[in-house]
């Protein structure tokens, strides 16, 4: 199984994704950019290294100048600058120089990190995105996004840089434990519920397939919404515009991910945002009440929460004052005109977040009652 997609970047191929079944591939994909002549340091966290780093090392081993792997602890709260650093220094004393190649080996906090250390180091260097977790496949890998966190506030510092390649082993995602593989899939959903509703009734209709990670299902699913993600950042690669309609579901979410100190997952958290959204677009009169239920309850067959309990509906509010999408002092908001059709709206009032974050709250008296 090999299948490819190109991004192009002004009008221009960029970069392809390779959809493959396995590793093996790898090296010959690499090739492309003369890495025999090219050192080469593998970045992952501590669960991808666990998993997938001596197979990479090894699929690479004789074709490269060099290969350094360096792993740093995994999850949110180390998508910092002092990981940047800490890969910075590693680079620095292998006499890593600007004709050497990053590869991104990881889910979205690798890819994340290693993209921007990559902008970065000696003003750019080249890197290569290889995604194993669903989240990083179906969306964080495309579109040259690249960033870290800042005393908690999210992707706060960093840079758009473009992928020399992303290689994707959609059989990585069999590695996933239960609640990795469904935060993952919030995202795959959120584009549906965007861009492309017969894809979001084909997502309902494969539940059974996605849930047993069968091969051809999961392949379909990640191409699905990788082409989604490739019109919007071809239409808009530096989110002037369209593009923000990929933010559907993460002002409320990024507050929520803050506010529990990132012991939930991002998909988690887009979730409850997602809900929220969908919330605020039956009271705009643009989703009917039926709808907005039929979105919300869609996340609960796939493991996803669409009520919390540990949140002061006050904070979040006050947390999304300090989103990255504000914009002149207003948040750009994500709303859904219909399944399938996404809007930014900048009149979202603070009484309405607040009326949907209480939407998704679940308090010791509701349970009470």
């Amino acid at each position: 199984m090999t299948n490819r997609i190109t991004i192009n970047y002004e009008k221009k191929p960029c970069y392809d994704i390779v959809f493959t079944d396995s590793f093996d591939l790898l090296a010959d994909e690499l090739q492309a950019f003369d890495v025999e002549n090219r050192k080469v340091a593998v970045i992952m966290d501590s669960n991808t290294e666990k998993l997938f780093g001596h197979t990479v090392q090894d699929v690479l081993k004789g074709h490269c100048k060099e290969v350094l792997m360096h792993a740093f602890p995994a999850g949110e709260a180390n998508k910092t600058l002092d990981t940047v650093k800490e890969i910075y220094k590693k680079l620095i004393d292998a006499h890593f120089d600007r004709k050497d190649l990053l590869i991104a080996l990881g889910g979205g906090v690798v890819g994340d990190v290693t993209g921007y250390t990559a902008a970065t180091y000696l003003r750019g260097v080249d890197f290569v995105q290889i995604p194993t977790t669903l989240i990083a496949q179906s969306d964080s890998s495309i579109g040259g996004k690249t960033g870290v966190d800042f005393d908690g506030y999210k992707n706060m510092v960093g840079a758009f840089y473009m992928p020399k390649l992303v290689y994707m082993n959609v059989a990585a995602l069999k590695e996933l434990d239960d609640r990795q593989f469904y935060a993952g899939f919030a995202e795959v959903m959120k584009h549906g519920l965007i861009k492309d509703a017969m894809f979001y009734e084909w997502l309902l209709e494969n539940m059974y397939g996605i849930h047993d990670r069968e091969p051809e299902v999961l392949e379909e699913m990640v191409m699905r919404s990788c082409t989604i993600k490739k019109l919007v950042v071809e239409k808009d690669p530096k989110e002037l515009g369209d593009r923000a309609l990929l933010n559907f579901g993460h002002t409320i979410g990024h507050a929520i991910e803050k506010a529990m100190h990132f012991e939930m997952l991002h998909g988690e958290c887009i979730s409850l945002g997602m809900v929220a959204a969908a919330y605020i677009s039956w009271k705009h009169n643009w989703l009917s009440m039926e709808e907005y239920y039929e979105v919300r309850d869609m996340f609960v067959p796939f493991n996803l929460p669409i009520s919390i309990d540990s949140i002061d509906p006050e904070e979040i509010l006050h947390l999304t004052k300090s989103d990255k999408k504000m914009e002149s002092g207003q948040i750009k908001f994500v709303l859904l005109k219909k399944v399938g059709k996404a809007v930014i709206d900048r009149t979202i009032t603070d009484k309405e977040i607040l009326e949907a974050v209480r939407e998704i709250y679940f308090s010791d008296e509701d349970a009470k009652e």
